[in-house]
């Protein structure tokens, strides 16, 4: 997999991002708070896939709602295409198509009364994008390419298994024509069998379409799969960062060695 030659303008800038969450524990005017993201500098490139690793509640989870606007930080700045993000409807609505999200879990991430056709429609109705007839075989051409058949157009998505639901998911992300999807935890609510499956399908949507993918995971083996660039996060901090390759063979942290060590493939 190659990375995006230096120099060229990221999709996605984060620079000394924080996020802080007050909670209601606490006194009235100290009330407890929490670096859910703690000073993070991140980017990512169209044609380049980056793992970000880290143990449940080190704020992978928040720093990919940073990237797809729907957590503003609490401070520093977020970049789109070089330009800060700010509040302006129309940035917001062009970061929506140039950046999709992958949830964990397709079963919630689906609308469970609509069928296939009409979850993959939705988002070119909303943009206003081509015909009728131009959408339909957009939707008909997604769907082979993640590869499923034509009739799992007309099925909810409760009659289609988990792994089917993940691919209905990754074609609405790709339905836009976005420059990067952030996969947040895409393979941990599917069976083991079908994970590889995933991971594979996200590989080759990344050498055919040219996307920038964000892939977002606790299990640092299944990372190294499909990344090209592995930062590794602790208590809202990225505490290493590098060629995944770099990574595994000289890896600088202890926490990043106690990964390594602790982890075993879940493919």
């Amino acid at each position: 997999m190659s990375a995006p030659t230096s120099g060229t303008t990221p999709v996605i800038d984060l620079r000394n991002v924080h996020v802080v969450h007050r909670l209601r524990t606490g006194k009235l005017f100290r009330p407890d708070r929490i670096r859910a993201v703690d000073g993070v500098d991140f980017t990512v490139h169209r044609g380049e896939v980056v793992g970000i690793v880290g143990e449940s509640g080190c704020g992978k989870s928040t720093l990919a709602r940073v990237m797809v606007g729907l957590q503003p930080p609490t401070s520093g700045m977020v970049l789109f295409n070089g330009a800060e993000l700010g509040s302006h409807r129309h940035a917001r609505k062009q970061l929506g198509r140039s950046v999709s999200v992958v949830f964990q879990d397709p079963a919630t991430a689906l609308n469970p009364r609509m069928v296939v056709r009409d979850q993959l429609l939705d988002p070119l109705n909303v943009h206003g994008i081509g015909s009728h007839a131009e959408r339909l075989a957009k939707v008909k051409e997604l769907l082979h390419l993640v590869g499923l058949p034509q009739s799992a157009l007309d099925v909810l998505p409760r009659q289609i298994s988990g792994g089917q639901r993940q691919r209905v998911a990754i074609a609405r992300a790709l339905v836009l024509d976005p420059d990067i999807i952030v996969a947040d935890e895409p393979t941990s609510a599917l069976d083991v069998s079908v994970r590889a499956q995933v991971l594979n399908l996200l590989a080759d949507l990344k050498s055919t379409l040219g996307l920038g993918l964000v892939f977002i995971s606790h299990d640092i083996n299944t990372v190294r799969y499909v990344s090209d660039r592995i930062a590794v996060m602790l208590a809202g901090r990225i505490i290493e960062t590098g060629p995944a390759q770099e990574i595994f063979d000289n890896p600088r942290e202890a926490y990043t060695r106690k990964l390594l060590g602790a982890t075993p493939s879940l493919l």
